[in-house]
This record gives C-alpha cells, sequence and structure tokens, in this order.
C-alpha cells in the first residue's frame, strides 16, 4: 500500500508538472509582473506579450528569475509592504521555474488570458499644464551610461496644487528613469555636459519614472484629498538617465500636470522632502564604509506625521540601505529595506497603508558602502576616494518621503486602492465593441465583437498600467445566443473601482481583442 501511495505521489507531482503551460498557468504571471516593461516600445531589450516571444528566450529568464534578479524589485517586502509590487511571490516564482525546467510548453492558445493593453502615451489625457525638455541625443557609450538634467521654467505666477502629474518619456525604449524635482528659487541650471549628473541637493523631489510606474495620483474624494503645491515662479528639474547602448537617440521627455481648481477647499497638502541625509561622506577606496544620518539631529518630531512613501537614494558604491523611524515608546515604524542597492532602480515606494509616525519620534537609516573592485557597480577602477557629490561619480545618501500632517484613522488608509483612481477623460468606443453606458458609476453593459455560439472566450478588465482588475469570463465556451456581460464596476476582490480609463481585452479561439473602457 505504501509503494502504491508513494506511485501516486510521484505521478501526481509528475503530472502537474506536465501541466504546467503559458496559456494556463504562467502567462498570467508575465503579464502581472514582467510585460510593463516587456512589451514593444517599452524599455526591456525585448518583448514577453506573447508564447513565441516568451519562448525565444526561455534560457535568460530562467537564469534571471532564479536568481531574483527580474522582475527588479530592490525592497524587503518582509520589512515593510508596498502597493504595487512587482516582486514574485514564492508560488509564481517555482511555477515559471517549473514551466521552464519541463520545456515550457504553450498549451491550448484558445485559454491564454487576454493580455494588459500598452499604449505607451498618455495614461490620464490632456492636463492643465505641460512642460517638456529640448529634445535631447543620449551620448551614453559603452559602459557609461548618460545623466543629465533640465531646468525648466513652471510659469506660474500663483502657488497652484497639483492634483495628479503623469511623465511621459518621450522614447520608452531609452529613458531607464527621469526624478522630476521642483526648484523653488529657480536658481538650479540645465547640466548636460558630464553626463553623470544625478539632480539638484536643494531641491525637492516630488516624483519619478521607471518602467512600470503609475503616474503619481493623489486620492481627491470628498473626504481624503491630497495634493502638491508648486509655488510661483519656481522651476521643474528633470534628471534623466540613459543606459549603454541608447547613443545618439533621440528623446524629449514631457511631464503632464493635472491642478485642482484655484479655489478647491479641503485639500490636505502633501510635501516632498529628504530629511535624512549625510553630506560628510569620505568613502576610502578598497575598503566597505558604513554611514547613517538621523532625524531630528536633536530631540524628536514634534506633530504627529502620515507617510505616503519612501525614496532612498544613493549612487553607484552604495551596497545596502535600511531606514526606519522609532517612536518615543521605542516602536519601530520600518520605511524600507534593500539589502542588495542598485542605482539604476529607484523608485517612490508607497506604502500599502499610510505608516503613522507619532510626535516624540526619530528618523533612522542606515548604509553600507562598498568602494571596492569586487563592486561591479564603482565607477573606478582601481577603486578611488569617493565623496560626497552631485554627480554620479560621486556619493549620496537621501531618503525621501511623501508625507502630511496626521489626522486620526490616517493609519486605516489603504493607499494601494486609492492609487488607483484615474482623471476621468471622454473617449469614444472602438472597433466592433458595444458598451454602454459610459461613463458611467453603475453597471456597464459590454458586447465583444462577433461572439457566436461555440467560441471559447475570456473576457478581461485591466487598469490603465496593465494590472489586472477583474476577470468576467475565464475560458468560457458560449452555449447559447450571446447578449453582452454586465461590469459592476468591482475588482476581483469585490471593491469598487474608482473613475478612470480601463482597457477591456478579450481572447476569442486564439485570437485577441481590445479596447478601452470609461467608469
Amino acid at each position: 500500500m505504501k509503494l502504491v501511495l508513494s506511485l501516486l505521489v510521484l505521478l501526481g507531482l509528475f503530472t502537474s508538472a506536465v501541466a504546467q503551460t503559458w496559456s494556463n498557468d504562467v502567462a498570467t504571471i508575465f503579464y502581472n509582473k514582467c510585460t510593463s516593461c516587456h512589451h514593444n516600445g517599452g524599455i526591456a531589450p525585448f518583448p514577453l506579450m506573447t508564447y513565441a516571444e516568451t519562448s525565444n528566450v526561455i534560457g535568460s529568464i530562467y537564469d534571471a528569475v532564479a536568481q531574483d534578479k527580474m522582475p527588479p524589485w530592490p525592497p524587503d517586502n518582509g520589512f515593510q509592504q508596498y502597493s504595487h509590487t512587482r516582486s514574485l511571490t514564492s508560488t509564481e516564482k517555482s511555477t515559471i521555474l517549473s514551466w521552464l525546467t519541463a520545456g515550457g510548453q504553450e498549451g491550448n492558445a484558445s485559454n491564454t488570458p487576454p493580455p494588459p493593453v500598452y499604449n505607451n502615451q498618455s495614461v490620464l489625457g490632456n492636463g492643465d499644464m505641460v512642460i517638456k525638455m529640448p529634445n535631447y541625443r543620449s551620448k551614453a557609450q559603452s559602459g557609461n551610461d548618460d545623466y543629465v538634467c533640465f531646468a525648466l521654467p513652471t510659469g506660474l505666477t500663483q502657488d497652484r496644487k497639483i492634483r495628479a502629474l503623469e511623465v511621459i518619456p518621450g522614447n520608452r525604449s531609452i529613458v531607464h528613469h527621469a526624478l522630476i524635482y521642483v526648484d523653488e528659487t529657480a536658481s538650479y541650471q540645465t547640466d548636460t555636459t558630464g553626463g553623470n549628473c544625478g539632480g539638484p541637493q536643494n531641491a525637492n523631489l516630488i516624483t519619478g519614472y521607471t518602467p512600470g510606474a503609475s503616474p503619481l495620483v493623489f486620492p481627491s474624494g470628498t473626504s481624503f484629498k491630497l495634493g502638491m503645491k508648486i509655488p510661483a515662479g519656481s522651476n521643474l528639474v528633470f534628471a534623466m538617465h540613459y543606459p549603454d547602448g541608447s547613443y545618439g537617440i533621440l528623446d524629449s521627455t514631457k511631464v503632464i500636470i493635472h491642478f485642482y481648481p484655484v479655489n478647491e477647499t479641503g485639500v490636505r497638502e502633501v510635501f516632498a522632502a529628504a530629511p535624512l541625509k549625510n553630506w560628510s561622506l569620505a568613502l576610502p577606496p578598497n575598503q566597505q564604509t558604513t554611514a547613517s544620518a538621523v532625524y531630528p539631529a536633536n530631540g524628536t518630531t514634534n506633530v504627529n506625521l502620515s507617510v505616503l512613501s519612501t525614496f532612498p537614494h544613493m549612487h553607484n558604491v552604495g551596497k545596502s540601505i535600511k531606514s526606519y523611524a522609532l517612536s518615543a515608546q521605542n516602536d519601530t515604524i520600518p520605511f524600507i529595506n534593500i539589502p542588495h542597492w542598485d542605482f539604476h532602480w529607484q523608485d517612490f515606494y508607497f506604502f500599502k497603508n499610510i505608516q503613522k509616525v507619532p510626535i516624540g519620534s526619530r528618523l533612522y537609516v542606515n548604509t553600507v558602502y562598498d568602494n571596492t573592485s569586487s563592486n561591479p557597480h564603482n565607477p573606478n577602477n582601481p577603486p578611488q576616494w569617493v565623496f560626497a557629490g552631485e554627480n554620479t561619480s560621486d556619493e549620496m545618501l537621501m531618503v525621501y518621503f511623501h508625507y502630511l500632517l496626521y489626522q486620526p484613522g490616517d493609519e486605516l488608509i489603504d493607499l494601494e486602492s486609492l492609487l488607483n483612481l484615474g482623471i476621468p477623460t471622454s473617449e469614444a468606443s472602438l472597433n466592433e465593441w458595444h458598451i454602454y453606458p459610459q461613463p458611467t458609476e453603475n453597471s456597464t453593459h459590454i458586447v465583444p465583437p462577433s461572439i457566436a455560439v461555440g467560441d471559447q472566450i475570456s473576457l478581461f478588465v485591466y487598469d490603465s498600467e496593465g494590472r489586472l482588475i477583474r476577470k468576467l469570463l475565464e475560458n468560457s465556451v458560449i452555449s447559447a445566443p450571446f447578449n453582452g456581460f454586465e461590469w459592476d464596476g468591482k475588482n476581483d476582490a469585490g471593491t469598487t473601482v474608482s473613475s478612470g480609463v480601463y482597457l477591456l481585452s478579450l481572447n476569442k479561439n486564439g485570437a485577441f481583442f481590445q479596447t478601452k473602457l470609461l467608469r
């Protein structure tokens, strides 16, 4: 009996491994965690939208997933939880590796989930202000990325509050990342000569662009309305990063800003600042060095704060960084832990829930710098003394935060759902889809193109950043005349989604169709 049971277990494991296919098991993982970069026109070197595209690079995928190099997600999720994490769960990782080990089979193409749609254009549509950098051709050469900064006037004659801000790369295939600062003094100058501009010291970093990142959209409901101020007469500074291989290619990135009306009331102001910083770095060659910062330098915080996000910042000699706060009761409020720093992957990390930092707290950051020849990112060979400075060949230690003054209940707010908010726009239905009414706050009737009895269909709803919102139908065979489907405006968790642009993706007998839907 034991032998029979053992054989059955082994048979079950073997069958499970063989049964894993692109269509049934793997495509959804790639759509959720990989294709925001790996699509045509994206920053990644090859697309992974289809089985054919993916099967061509199976060897590279295995190594990247097995070694946790892809998808890129530097933060330690065991230290803090963030909105819209790109990291693979242990189940997702084992599914991909098992599928690859078993030969990477496609399965039945008719079962493939409808893919997300990427148009590489604005998600939020036309705004109130567009600030565009001049045309620039990357100077990145072999082994040397190009880092340049553009100081651009806003032309504002009065203070305005930002409701949403979107960074639109002029050429997504070469913009590795962009950091957007507000320079209230309008004194920082454009720097495109040295190729190593890391951004200004004395300006506020308000947002950034990395492949797959969402626009900065603040909640604007009646009960929770947030915004950031841009002072009159200020400049925006674009700190741009163009990677090796982009030499001579043109870019002209722009920022689209949506403001609240001038007389809008009830907007809680969001601040962006880097209270944790260390400008005394002096890193000797051929050794690892620790550095830290604390805020306040003396005493403790004198007000309750609600922290929305964090953005740690070092350069190429950085090895690890950890930031947290300690309350007056010695409770730890974790912000971020990045055990393996990579300058090429930086972002504002929004917490899943707002983090309350109570009055009487202190903020900390602890770092390690690796100024040795074993650090593959070291800009100097052999290693040289490295000091604090703005250029990428220098070093920095800064931790930025988005924060606001605390109000009771802030720490209970689910930021992940609120950060899906869109700016309502107006657009007609496309192709042969029939969708009505739209926009609407109620149910939407959806009739996909040319559905007939016997068709096998899957119909998924994605948000404008390619994240799966709702599986309306999955591998359903139509057995009677099809008159459409009602979407109640909720996601798979049963939560009503916010207004904005959504994308419908249909797999009909292995063929794919897409269109937009407005809520």
